[in-house]
């Protein structure tokens, strides 16, 4: 049996994506430094959603409180692992690439606060967890890119867990199909194996 090998995929919506994650870092980090210079403060939906300058985030997306460092190595973790996907995945998953983009996008932008500060800088509030909970855009590009992936896995990509759309059905149907074909195959190899051992034992009793 044939490994298959591990090569990266590399085209123009490669290049495209590429130009979407530079944007977004840019992004992220204007908005950070534009609230802390101008001390952004607005009240959107009362206790709700609000805009708040001066938040320290020395957590994980959305405050949630983890020490700096064992949070920059996870970072460091996600980030390499998604990078690798990035490259090898193939440009037929468009969806999935793009989510992958988003949190190359989101997990670098907030690498940079953590390298630079010690801390992140979030200032976008939302009313979660029972309380105010504050954020940034690359806290977003994370969580938005992670349940686009999720969804892509689980319903849409031709590999889906659960497929929904008419290509993947069509390709899980496909490789189904193959798959029988091939134990087929096995099973009458192994067949005449038998008959060939048969005759063999039958010409040496003959003998």
């Amino acid at each position: 049996m044939t490994k298959k090998k591990i090569k990266p995929h590399f085209g123009i919506l490669s290049i495209i994506l590429l130009v979407i994650i530079a944007v977004l870092i840019v992004a992220d980090l204007l908005t950070k430094h534009f609230e802390v210079e101008y001390k952004w403060n607005a009240v959107i939906i009362p206790h709700v959603v609000e805009i708040d300058s001066g938040h320290k985030n020395w957590g994980i997306a959305f405050g949630i409180p983890i020490g700096s460092i064992p949070v920059l190595i996870i970072t460091f973790i996600l980030l390499a692992a998604m990078i690798f996907s990035f490259i090898v995945l193939p440009n037929r998953y468009v969806l999935l690439k793009v989510a992958i983009s988003l949190v190359i996008a989101g997990a670098i932008g907030n690498i940079v606060d953590r390298i630079a500060l010690g801390y992140v800088r979030d200032w976008f509030g939302l009313w979660m967890f029972g309380g105010m909970t504050y954020c940034n855009f690359a806290d977003f590009f994370i969580v938005i890119g992670a349940i686009l992936a999720a969804v892509d896995m689980l319903f849409i990509n031709e590999i889906a867990v659960f497929p929904l759309t008419k290509k993947a059905k069509a390709f899980q149907a496909a490789r189904k199909e193959e798959e029988e074909r091939k134990k087929a195959e096995a099973a009458s190899t192994d067949s005449v194996s038998v008959e060939d051992e048969i005759k063999e034992d039958k010409t040496e009793e003959d003998k």
